[in-house]
């Protein structure tokens, strides 16, 4: 039985079925675009109520693109895809490398552009002419030596037949892609309070521990506000990344739009999370002895081996993120009475007391927020676009525009009957005022008469 003749083949060849599963397709994906994906269940009771919670968890809308339905349409539309250019291409690629030269000589009389034009010149020399025109206009020619005379052909894009195939693979390209990242990568989040490392993330969603196979520490966390004094303005961490099987160490400070990749996993910047605690660094200045202190307030601690005691006696937090601005410093090393003093956060003041001068730095800490991804199938994605853009480019604004010049000596009267014609299989209103620019080129030339 013939492809054309079966059934299951004419259904997967339809350019119907296409319209139809790209229909519901991007349907499908406008409610995986509006309704928030990988959601824990509470989410979806509060935002929906349980019965229509419950009807998006069993058919899979809260992991719509992983889907097993989702999937099937893909594979689909895919399917179809592969069966419509098997269909075609064959056809396309013989209109490609076809030889032109074994036109019917009919057929070149029925073309929608032709002008005719006779010469009492010598075939094989008109031939050489009517070269020499069409190279002058950009038309590199081939020639062949006919019983009757001489034919000329000359075309251009003839592989711009090809850009919709090309813009069929760019698609099945991007469905590979997202089907690798799919299988193969995660989404992930993970919370590191500075100072702390971590060699696991948590899969969005799901919560489950995916290892990283390397360590991943946060050494400082900085955010700086606009001139309200309440909103974040921007907000970077310093990370170490340590890979004790490839040996390897480095330190690399993120932002927003500007993350740490390694080992094919991005690390972006998300958000933060001030701490209930404080970073407290107290130097003497006169021994310059120095030592970190990891504090909360309301409580009070000592410097091992020293009369120094300190505490945070109180704190104003300024944004509902618990950010705080100001502290109140409790401090004593054993001489006097004890200090109260009031100081910025992330900020350095000094202390003096009867028998040194002491300097205090204090910040708050924060845990940095961190969206991890691993997408092995990224490039692919990116190659198809690449290529759906260039097919794009080639089937709509390139054409296929062929030209032919047939000589044939009419024996009754002695003189030559040259044919200049010529088809485009777009943009034919271009094609159009190209093939006059040629027919004005052979009215020029003195050895030809229009007929």
């Amino acid at each position: 039985m013939k492809k054309t003749e079966n059934a299951a083949w004419r259904f997967f060849a339809s350019v119907k079925l296409a319209l139809v599963t790209l229909l519901v397709l991007a349907s499908t994906s406008i409610i995986g675009t509006i309704i928030p994906q990988n959601k824990p269940p509470e989410f979806y009771i509060e935002a929906f109520g349980p019965r229509l919670a419950m009807f998006l968890q069993i058919i899979d809308v809260p992991n719509m693109y992983n889907s097993w339905w989702f999937i099937s349409l893909l594979l689909l539309f895919s399917n179809n895809l592969i069966i419509c250019t098997i269909d075609r291409l064959p056809n396309v690629w013989q209109m490609v490398v076809m030889n032109n030269l074994d036109t019917d000589p009919e057929r070149l009389e029925k073309m929608p552009h032709r002008q005719v034009f006779q010469s009492r010149g010598d075939t094989a020399a008109l031939a050489e002419v009517a070269a020499g025109l069409l190279t002058k206009n950009g038309w590199q020619s081939q020639t062949e030596n006919k019983p009757a005379g001489a034919l000329l052909f000359s075309q251009k894009n003839a592989w711009s037949r090809l850009g919709v195939y090309a813009v069929h693979l760019s698609i099945l390209l991007i469905f590979a892609g997202a089907i690798i990242g799919s299988l193969f990568g995660f989404k992930a989040n993970v919370m590191i309070p500075e100072g702390s490392a971590t060699d696991s993330v948590y899969e969005t969603g799901t919560g489950k521990i995916l290892p990283l196979g390397f360590i991943v520490q946060c050494n400082d966390f900085q955010v700086s506000y606009y001139t309200d004094g309440g909103t974040p303005k921007e907000f970077r961490s310093d990370l170490t990344i340590k890979d004790d099987a490839a040996r390897k160490t480095f330190n690399r400070r993120i932002i927003v739009n500007d993350p740490l990749d390694y080992k094919g996993i991005t690390f972006y910047q998300s958000s933060y999370q001030p701490l209930q605690g404080f970073s407290i660094s107290i130097t003497n200045k006169t021994s310059n002895a120095t030592q970190v202190f990891s504090i909360p307030v309301g409580k009070k601690i000592g410097w091992d081996g020293t009369p120094i005691e300190f505490g945070i006696a109180n704190q104003r937090v300024r944004s509902r993120m618990g950010d705080v601005d100001l502290l109140q410093i409790w401090f004593s090393d054993g001489e006097g009475e004890p200090s109260l003093f009031v100081m910025n956060n992330d900020s350095t003041t000094s202390i003096t007391r009867p028998s040194a001068t002491y300097e205090l730095k204090a910040s708050q800490i924060y845990a940095t927020g961190l969206q991890v991804a691993k997408d092995p199938g990224v490039w692919v994605v990116y190659a198809g676009c690449t290529l759906m853009l260039i097919g794009l480019y080639v089937a709509f604004f390139l054409s296929h525009r062929r030209i032919w010049v047939n000589i044939v000596r009419e024996e009754e009267t002695d003189r030559c009957r040259i044919l200049l014609c010529g088809v485009s299989n777009k943009n034919k209103i271009a094609f159009e005022k190209e093939f006059t620019a040629l027919v004005e080129c052979f009215t020029n030339e003195s050895t030809l008469q229009n007929a």
